[in-house]
């Protein structure tokens, strides 16, 4: 099969594919690549997480879709997985409690999911979020990562927005 050439490329798609970067702030388009009949693919299709990884468990990241700050880190298992994308709402799998852990259930600090991605090896999930309410952390803060790791030692930063005692009552 032979490729385009970079003439093509550049009439169909309007830029140069070397080199080409996007300015902080351009609008990027989604490519939607639809096989013929005629072609070879070489590799499958993305089919989403691989939830035969980590017995079951992928790590999945929370990231503020307007600031771009990282808030937390859980787990997803493939039911969660799946009422996240149903429920546009982020359901995580509690290992303490072994059941699903839908987010903002008791603090009512819900995540309403902008999008959802996996890595490049399918074992990793990030959702952008909407934070709704205070705080991710069940410490009462914006964000679960609080430590920074500096060199005079150990920084708390970030301040605390509510009293888990007050607010997880058990």
């Amino acid at each position: 099969m032979d490729l385009p050439s970079e003439s093509h490329y550049n009439a169909a798609f309007g830029r140069r594919r070397a080199g080409f970067r996007c300015r902080p702030g351009a609008r990027t388009e989604r490519l939607v690549v639809r096989q013929s009949e005629n072609e070879n693919m070489t590799e499958a299709p993305p089919t989403g997480p691989d939830f035969s990884k980590g017995e079951g468990l992928l790590p999945a990241i929370a990231q503020d879709a307007a600031t771009g700050d990282v808030l937390m880190l859980a787990y997803m298992n493939q039911e969660s997985y799946q009422e996240t994308l149903k429920t546009r709402r982020a359901v995580y799998y509690s290992r303490s409690r072994q059941r699903l852990w839908r987010k903002g259930e008791e603090s009512g600090n819900v995540q309403e999911v902008a999008s959802v991605y996996y890595d490049c090896d399918s074992d990793a999930i990030l959702l952008k979020v909407n934070q709704v309410g205070q705080a991710a952390c069940h410490t009462g803060r914006r964000s679960c990562f609080f430590h920074e790791v500096t060199d005079d030692g150990i920084q708390i930063v970030g301040e605390q927005l509510f009293d888990p005692e007050e607010v997880y009552r058990r």
